[in-house]
């Protein structure tokens, strides 16, 4: 590779890394032509890039990244290295553990993941447990609107108590109204027995 090529190779690892909140670096050593293809046909499907790189140019990369001090992860870059860029946290952790099933390989080397470094593969599940942005936002709404439901449901059980409440106070008058209907029946069968009685 001319020097040229190396200043250019180095462009294109900046351009992934700038802005990047998501970074995993793994070992894709081993995985035939058809496994490869196939974990980047996953990848991509979950807007995951994948890159394989020379060891020596991510470092110069990561080096030349302002606000990020990736130093940390320098001494995972031994042998086959493949830098993946995520969105979500954990997207590439799973991914990986996936393949996992089948094969020994990927193996994860080491991670930026929500300004902190993992270095190792046996950090590969607590990556997979870390909850994604969405994933976290999701519960803060669910938590948010549990107290709201609360309230909800609290006025709807108030509202059915005082319907129920409505309906035993008039139900009474409804059942009253017959015994008021037979009260004049009672005088009439006295007078009824009051006539012989006079003659």
């Amino acid at each position: 590779m001319t020097k040229d090529q190396k200043v250019v190779a180095i462009q294109e690892i900046k351009d992934l890394l700038q802005d990047a909140k998501v970074v995993y670096v793994a070992d894709l050593e081993g995985l035939n032509a058809g496994k490869a293809s196939d974990f980047r046909r996953q990848a991509f499907k979950q807007n995951i890039k994948v890159k394989v790189v020379k060891n020596t140019l991510l470092q110069k990369a990561m080096e030349q990244i302002e606000g990020v001090d990736y130093s940390e992860m320098f001494q995972s870059f031994k042998g086959n290295s493949a830098i993946m860029i995520s969105e979500t946290a954990n997207a590439p952790a799973k991914l990986i553990k996936d393949f996992r099933k089948k094969d020994e390989k990927p193996a994860l080397k080491s991670a930026f993941v929500q300004e902190t470094f993992y270095v190792g593969d046996e950090n590969l599940d607590t990556l997979v447990s870390i909850k994604s942005r969405e994933e976290m936002i999701g519960e803060i709404i669910g938590l948010l609107q549990s107290p709201i439901q609360r309230v909800i449901s609290a006025l709807q059980n108030k509202s059915e108590a005082a319907e129920a409440t409505t309906e035993e106070v008039a139900a009474p008058a409804v059942e009253e109204t017959p015994a008021a209907e037979e009260a004049p029946e009672a005088p009439a069968a006295e007078s009824t027995d009051e006539t012989p009685a006079a003659e």
